[in-house]
């Protein structure tokens, strides 16, 4: 007698439709099932709020979870079994019931300029308008260069890349990961040196998002988790919430970690501008992946104590 198969786990895997969220989920199911052969990943696209409103800032919209809440919804309602979110894009508290599952393929986390013509951010014209809805990308860019004039831009990554091509803009500031997810590294004019700008904490990292009482998903999503990723982002994210920040904070920070296991040395820096690039307080931290929430809230502290509440809205 031929023995059954064995009996495959499905997964029910969230998204939002862009093209981008969509080709990160498709990767979260590549190493899924790559990591347990048993499984077997299909996608749900969902539209957020966020998606749905393109004429003002995030800000406005309501900050952080505009590009979450719907995930994390059909998740409680058990109409998918994860969520497949940019890490940036998940406030830094956990939502009731849900849990990070995994942290993992941190793509380049620098931001670049994209232009109609390859230009670097020394080279832009005096005054070049520059597209860009970020506080914190804005902070940073006028205080490399006060003369630049900031221009609101929204919109999946396809579509700004096409506004930056067409000189609607004289450059655009976008995430060099979705770019390079997509493709489009073509697209890129100059890799934003991070003494002039520093990224979003999380940025260029997946989060794979699951209910806290499911012991099973939880399991086959611990495979995939990056340790040296998750305690990088946690320093970042750590930095981010003891300052109290979200989406409208012109807040930034990068985690790098070197070697393997709970004694991997961990490099942070941060940085905290007023709002017109005035004003910036950098701070580092060093220590162990063991240390990696502790050293996000000691950065936190050198940057208050040098006045960045002030800085804060």
């Amino acid at each position: 007698m031929t023995a059954a198969p064995p009996r495959r786990t499905t997964i029910t895997i969230g998204t939002r439709s862009s093209r981008l969220a969509r080709r990160q989920a498709q990767r979260v199911a590549e190493l899924i099932e790559a990591a347990s052969p048993d499984a077997a990943c299909h996608t749900v696209e969902f539209t957020t709020s966020g998606d749905r409103t393109l004429d003002r800032p995030i800000a406005e919209v309501g900050g952080k979870g505009v590009f979450t809440k719907e995930l994390e919804l059909a998740l409680r309602e058990h109409k998918i079994d994860v969520a497949v979110h940019s890490l940036k894009d998940l406030p830094v508290e956990d939502s009731p019931g849900l849990v990070i599952g995994a942290v993992c393929d941190r793509e380049d986390a620098r931001d670049v300029l994209v232009s109609a013509n390859p230009i670097t951010l020394d080279a832009l014209p005096q005054g070049a308008s520059v597209g860009t809805s970020s506080t914190r990308r804005t902070a940073q860019l006028l205080a490399a260069r006060p003369d630049l004039r900031m221009a609101p831009i929204r919109g999946n990554v396809d579509t700004r890349v096409e506004k930056a091509k067409a000189g609607e803009y004289d450059a655009v500031v976008l995430a060099a990961a979705g770019l390079k997810r997509l493709g489009l590294e073509s697209a890129i004019g100059q890799h934003l040196p991070l003494d002039v700008m520093l990224p979003a904490p999380g940025q260029g990292a997946l989060a794979v998002q699951c209910r806290e009482d499911d012991a099973t998903i939880l399991s086959l999503v611990g495979k995939v988790d990056d340790p040296a990723c998750r305690g990088a982002t946690r320093t970042e994210r750590a930095f981010l919430a003891a300052l109290g920040g979200g989406c409208s904070a012109p807040i930034g920070g990068y985690a790098t970690c070197a070697g393997g296991g709970p004694d991997a040395h961990l490099s942070f820096q941060g940085v905290i501008a007023a709002a017109d690039g005035s004003h910036m307080i950098r701070c580092v931290a060093d220590g162990t992946l063991r240390e990696a929430t502790m050293l996000g809230r000691q950065a936190a502290k050198i940057a208050l104590d040098d006045g960045a509440k002030e800085l804060l809205p």
